[in-house]
């Protein structure tokens, strides 16, 4: 394999993939990235063996002393990348040989390294009685960023360590929790005319949404049995999917909160921030005492003898109450909020409350909800 390409070109492509590329892995040439010859592109590939990315290149390939030398070989990773990174933007011919010795070359030097059996790299997975759908790069990246803050970090409820895609004919819906917080974006965009139920892990979500920011256009969806592959332009991310049932998130989604406040998003999120700094280090507690036309956000931490409280304008149009939320839980809500203003209904001091923007965004409803915590006595 030979061939010559801009140093900028190659460390972009090859950057797209490294994502997956574990640090220490048992089988070292996990830590390598594979190059593949085919015809007009160069095709690279990485895994951790639960995802896998893949991106073309397009390349013209060289013969070198009448012969193309390997045409799949496993470069590492590490030093590979840091020797693009400092390099300056110019043509490097890569070459590998039959005996998977690596060289680059530019007109300034000379580097080498040993390489790997291409052969001897884990086959990624192929997913060919698959279901596809397509939606909008942006949308899908806007629907993980305001979920996946929720998503679980505890290994013994594996279903929830990642992103629930729910997607009917009609619309779909992407749900993500921990037990504290929920949220279900409901999206008219995202559709199959096949009903799909799948959840893919956290990391692959937020390596997608990484991809998703950085190109246009359609993303298609491929769904089996076990696997979601995720294709934006020249770049595929393969994810194994969690095989677990989600929990039913919508038995636990209140529909008879009848207390209403209606608050400026920024002015409440700020005060929140602020009184939680002086919250218990034990419980991050903030206590919210609810009024018609104003909210009190108070916390206090015993141990250090420190306290605060702030007032913040507002309209409510149920009878006065108190109740505590873990503030760390509540800035987060709040800080996936878009909308100026954010409505909170509630039921009462030990039922969930509901986060909805004021005014949702055109063809989505956002939906967030939290648990609240204990307090010592209640209003």
């Amino acid at each position: 394999m030979r061939f010559t390409v801009s140093s900028n070109d190659l460390l972009k492509a090859l950057t797209a993939v490294a994502g997956v590329v574990p640090s220490k892995a048992t089988m070292p040439i996990l830590e390598c990235i594979l190059f593949e010859a085919e015809d007009g592109a160069l095709r690279l590939s990485a895994t951790d063996l639960e995802i896998s990315i893949v991106e073309r290149l397009p390349i013209q390939l060289e013969l070198q002393n009448g012969k193309e030398g390997a045409r799949r070989v496993a470069v590492p990773a590490r030093r590979l990348l840091e020797t693009l990174r400092a390099l300056p933007d110019l043509p490097v011919q890569f070459s590998a040989d039959e005996s998977f010795n690596v060289t680059l070359t530019t007109d300034q030097g000379h580097y080498k390294m040993v390489g790997f059996d291409g052969a001897d790299y884990p086959a990624l997975p192929e997913l060919d009685e698959a279901h596809s759908l397509s939606v909008d790069a942006a949308l899908l990246r806007r629907a993980i960023q305001k979920t996946a803050f929720a998503v679980s970090k505890d290994t013994l409820r594996p279903a929830m360590m990642g992103i629930f895609f729910q997607v009917q004919p009609e619309e779909g819906r992407v749900v993500a929790t921990d037990g504290h917080r929920l949220v279900r974006l409901r999206l008219r965009e995202l559709v199959s005319e096949t009903p799909l139920e799948f959840i893919v892990p956290e990391k692959a979500t937020s390596l997608v949404a990484k991809l998703a920011a950085q190109l246009d256009g359609t993303c298609t969806i491929r769904v089996d049995e076990r696997h979601v592959a995720f294709e934006m332009g020249p770049v595929r991310i393969i994810s194994r999917l969690i095989d677990e049932v989600y929990p039913n998130y919508e038995a636990v989604i209140p529909v008879e909160n009848d207390r209403r406040l209606v608050v400026d998003r920024d002015a409440f999120l700020s005060a929140v921030k602020r009184v939680g700094l002086y919250a218990s280090s034990t419980t991050n507690q903030v206590r919210l005492t609810l009024e018609p036309d104003h909210v009190e956000v108070a916390a206090e931490d015993i141990e250090r003898a420190s306290e605060a409280y702030e007032r913040v304008p507002c309209a409510y149009d149920g009878e006065p109450m108190v109740i505590g939320f873990n503030a760390g839980y509540l800035t987060e809500v709040l800080g996936n909020v878009d909308s100026d203003e954010v409505v909170l209904e509630f039921s009462s001091p030990n039922r969930a409350g509901v986060v909805m923007p004021h005014e949702q965004a055109e063809g989505e409803d956002l939906l967030m909800l939290i648990m609240p915590v204990m307090l010592n006595t209640y209003a």
